[in-house]
């Protein structure tokens, strides 16, 4: 089981000053970081934010429209993404959408580098097993699931009005029974539904939904049981997270004559079982948090550009502004009995550790991984195999494409959040 350490952390920026962190870090069981967040304490996450926005101006020839969402702050929208709009102001009954339209918008790409935030007008509404989509309205079930599973969720699901909205079943729903995943399903309803009513009383500009702090959010998309606690060294960050796991401010003090601190809770996980998740306030004046777990190692390590693997042999990441780009060297392996074989373990070895370091760091976009050339057509087959079954552990979609001519392997992951490298803003 993993655990969520969330903690605050001086790290030295490129321009040599240090600057304060929220740090949220998924570690498992050999406290080994394999996810990590950094927020800066006083920046809010756009991200997931619902926005009543309005359009600058609209440009054909890129498919997309330019939308502020405050005075300050302008937005890319994909012009694809206006299938079941919702206008607040509509000025033209002919076009699409024109410069003046008012419509509902929700973040889905935090700015990266030069580029503007992304947003849609296809708003989503995620719960932990189910999300209601206000554009795409069809039945989805994720891919993780089994024939039997989705059968089952297709006839479960049969009466929910996929005309108004649309519903992606998450992997998750798989753990709980079928009533907790309908009355779910029932809240993103209504939660979607007072949001269209009371939109005619807001204003432009106007935060129609908040989304989560990022340290939450992030435990939100592991897959369900998968961490087993959370902890925090930060007593306001833990309260916040307690009562986002329905724990009452009352609760956070004994009923005693002296009432003393409560630093530990448990909170179900998953319906119908005996699984919990463990929430803990960690206080220790000889050993803090962040040295408990080599918060600042694991960090130092993440941005390294070459990575040694236990064979001797080592993969070096390098980024460009358009992509990046792995190559995998033989280095201190220099074993030349059994040559195909050894190759083939080598790239193995490389490519469960290169699926590791692209969630580690949230590397994103294209990817493109030179691998050691292998002798023979089957060994390229059992690589990309056993490569996809790596990258599927991972929660942001990622896809392996394929392998060209020249022997070059390319993956996508796609653009949510920043890079570590982007969020310590280095070259």
């Amino acid at each position: 089981m993993n655990k969520y350490i969330i903690t605050h952390e001086k790290i030295k920026m490129q321009n040599r000053e240090e600057q304060d962190f929220i740090v949220a870090a998924l570690y498992n069981q050999g406290k080994k970081m394999i996810e990590v967040s950094l927020t800066p304490p006083d920046e809010d996450s756009l991200l997931g934010n619902i926005y009543i926005g309005r359009v600058e101006n609209v440009v054909q020839n890129i498919r997309a429209a330019f939308v502020k969402i405050s005075p300050e702050q302008t937005c890319y929208l994909s012009l694809d993404d206006l299938k079941n709009a919702h206008f607040t102001k509509k000025l033209s009954a002919r076009k699409e959408i024109v410069a003046g339209d008012e419509l509902l918008v929700q973040v889905e790409r935090e700015a990266l580098k030069t580029k503007e935030p992304a947003v849609t007008a296809n708003l989503s509404f995620a719960g932990k097993y189910a999300v209601l989509t206000s554009g795409n309205r069809r039945l989805g079930i994720s891919s993780k699931l089994n024939k039997e599973q989705k059968a089952h969720y297709k006839e479960l699901l049969h009466e929910f009005d996929t005309e108004s909205y649309g519903l992606i079943i998450r992997t998750n729903a798989a753990s709980v029974a079928d009533e907790t995943l309908i009355a779910e399903i029932r809240s993103l309803e209504q939660e979607w539904s007072q949001m269209r009513e009371n939109v005619c009383h807001k204003t432009c500009y106007s935060v129609l939904k908040k989304a989560r702090p990022t340290y939450l959010e992030d435990v939100k998309n592991q897959r369900e049981g998968s961490v087993s606690e959370i902890i925090t060294d930060d007593r306001g960050l833990f309260e916040t997270i307690c009562m986002d796991y329905g724990i009452h401010p009352k609760q956070f003090m004994t009923n005693g004559s002296v009432p003393v601190p409560v630093d530990q809770f448990q909170v179900p996980t998953i319906s119908g079982t005996a699984d919990s998740l463990t929430l803990t306030y960690y206080h220790d004046p000889m050993l803090t948090l962040s040295s408990l777990y080599s918060v600042k190692s694991s960090l130092e390590k993440a941005l390294r550009e070459q990575i040694w693997l236990k064979s001797g042999a080592s993969i070096v990441l390098q980024h460009t502004e358009a992509l990046t780009v792995i190559d995998v060297n033989s280095g201190k392996n220099i074993i030349k009995k059994e040559m195909r074989e050894n190759l083939l373990r080598i790239n193995l070895e490389a490519a469960k550790e290169i699926a590791y370091q692209l969630r580690l760091r949230n590397i994103s976009g294209i990817i493109i991984i030179d691998f050691i050339n292998l002798l023979a057509k089957e060994d390229e087959a059992v690589l990309l195999k056993e490569f996809r079954t790596y990258l599927k552990d991972d929660p942001v979609k990622t896809d392996l494409i394929d392998m060209t001519r020249l022997g070059l392997v390319e993956v996508t992951r796609k653009k949510i959040k920043k890079s570590l490298r982007d969020s310590l803003k280095m070259n």
